[in-house]
């Protein structure tokens, strides 16, 4: 695995921009890594008003709300006719499988701003998400003849030429006040996972929390190869070292907030990556690498998804690492170290968590 392969990538490239907000993604030609592992994420920024014009994607994701406080999302799933319409807000998680419709707007006055983390082992190009818009100036209906279209929809030459080509904006726009969008329904409340209403998994006074998204917390999830989590880290704390163990995955890490470190450590003891993280920056953890991560001064927030439906965790440090499972005898041929060493080291052990507060 080349170190470079790894590394925190910056900001992704701009893919669209209208008066109602912009849309951002990483491709796997810029970052190499991204095809090889079958992962990638896109960047979804509304100002108040903006709506996003119905469209489906070519892989299984889930969203995040990063900032946001009154977002809406229209979906509709394969197969079905009904539109849900579901309330969004910041910390909230929403899966969306690969062909479902959605459309989303921001009913709030502050930005909306949502992270998308896919697995693309079978979209039209892996490394990368790819959309199919219904509407707008790159709509599906534009693709096609208009003697075709009149024919599907029983058109007129002029009318279908308003049909396809009255909207010029691609994927976002911006809507007046006069237009009353559909409001969520609390029928629908069960399609999103709310973090923020949820108690972590783990929690360390001073150091931060640990919450997975999985199918026994999150049922839209049944039967889908992939799963996410939310690391909350205070000032200075750290989680690590660990690795997903059993059924391992590739784990993708977008930083939602706040500034620290990494360090992944490969097959045979190799270092493949050690480097600064900023808000902003996505990374991936290969299948049974092992992770740390450090907070900076203003601590640090990381929402992840995890290629496998059963993320359990491997733990190398705290007191429900492996060094506890060891028998005393393994431990000290194993390391090589004088028993006082020993005892002090699985003493320490005792007394600390995967999640550690500063010293």
């Amino acid at each position: 695995m080349e170190n470079m392969s790894l590394l925190a990538l910056e900001v992704p490239q701009k893919l669209t921009e209208g008066d109602g907000g912009s849309y951002y993604s990483w491709n796997s030609t810029v970052f190499p890594y991204l095809g090889h592992a079958n992962v990638s994420g896109g960047h979804l920024i509304m100002k108040p008003r903006g709506f996003a014009f119905p469209h489906y994607a070519d892989c299984n994701k889930i969203g995040y709300v990063i900032e946001g406080t009154n977002g809406v999302v229209g979906v509709i799933y394969p197969g079905c006719t009904e539109e849900k319409v579901v309330k969004l807000e910041k910390g909230d998680a929403i899966f969306l499988e690969s062909g479902t419709i959605s459309w989303w707007f921001n009913a709030g006055t502050n930005d909306l701003e949502l992270i998308f983390l896919g697995e693309t082992r079978n979209a039209t190009k892996p490394g990368e998400i790819s959309y199919s818009v219904i509407a707008g100036a790159v709509g599906v209906l534009k693709g096609f003849s208009p003697k075709v279209v009149g024919k599907v929809y029983d058109l007129s030459e002029e009318q279908v030429n308003e049909l396809i080509n009255s909207q010029k904006q691609p994927l976002i726009t911006s809507i007046t006040e006069e237009i009353s969008m559909p409001k969520p329904s609390k029928n629908n409340e069960h399609i999103t996972f709310k973090f923020e209403h949820v108690t972590p998994d783990i929690s360390i006074d001073n150091g931060g929390s640990l919450n997975t998204l999985t199918s026994e917390k999150y049922s839209p999830l049944e039967g889908i190869q992939l799963s996410g989590k939310l690391l909350k880290l205070e000032p200075n704390a750290m989680f690590g070292p660990c690795y997903y163990a059993r059924d391992s995955g590739i784990e993708l890490i977008y930083v939602t907030k706040g500034s620290g470190w990494v360090q992944i450590v490969g097959m045979f003891g190799q270092m493949v990556l050690d480097t600064k993280l900023e808000a902003g920056q996505l990374f991936a953890v290969p299948k049974f690498y092992v992770v740390v991560i450090g907070a900076g001064q203003e601590g640090i927030e990381c929402f992840s998804i995890i290629t496998t439906s059963r993320p359990t965790l491997g733990e190398i440090a705290g007191k429900n690492s492996l060094w506890k499972a060891l028998s005393p005898e393994v431990l000290q041929v194993s390391l090589n170290v004088n028993p006082d060493l020993e005892k002090f080291f699985l003493n320490h052990i005792n007394k600390s968590s995967i999640i550690m507060p500063p010293s």
